[in-house]
């Protein structure tokens, strides 16, 4: 992981971000919603703290996708970008594939395993948590 500047942002490159500061966890989600919202079986998140997360150009869209979470997207590409929780308005999830540089934010942890598709195989050198890894009332430990 890295100390720097981070930058990311979706396919049509209309929709950037940039982050100054360090991740707090990175995470492999196996979640229903995580895998409709992305199309994908799983979705790999980087938790940044919000304060050092801004859109550096153009806003995205954002959509509530269930009580208490926003999730924002470009609205020409589609690109899944973040994910954010009200009661937890401190922290941003990250989409990791949308980082300029995902291969430098690798997985500390698989979540929502209960959710995995039955094809999906799980990585057997990760901490599985059934589903969430965050405490009640926090954000996962690093």
């Amino acid at each position: 992981m890295t100390n720097g500047v981070i930058e990311g942002g979706c396919l049509c490159r209309a929709v950037r971000y940039r982050v100054n500061g360090v991740p707090v966890v990175t995470s492999l989600c196996h979640c229903r919603t995580c895998r409709l919202a992305a199309g994908a079986p799983s979705v790999a998140w980087v938790i940044f703290g919000s304060r050092d997360f801004m859109f550096s150009a153009a806003q995205p869209a954002r959509f509530r996708s269930s009580p208490g979470v926003t999730r924002t997207f470009c609205s020409q590409c589609g690109t899944s970008l973040t994910y954010q929780r009200d009661a937890e308005a401190d922290t941003i999830d990250v989409t990791t594939a949308s980082l300029d540089s995902p291969d430098d934010f690798a997985p500390t942890r698989e979540i929502w395993i209960a959710h995995k598709l039955a094809w999906e195989r799980p990585n057997d050198t990760l901490p599985q948590f059934p589903e969430s890894s965050r405490p009640a009332g926090g954000v996962a430990a690093p």
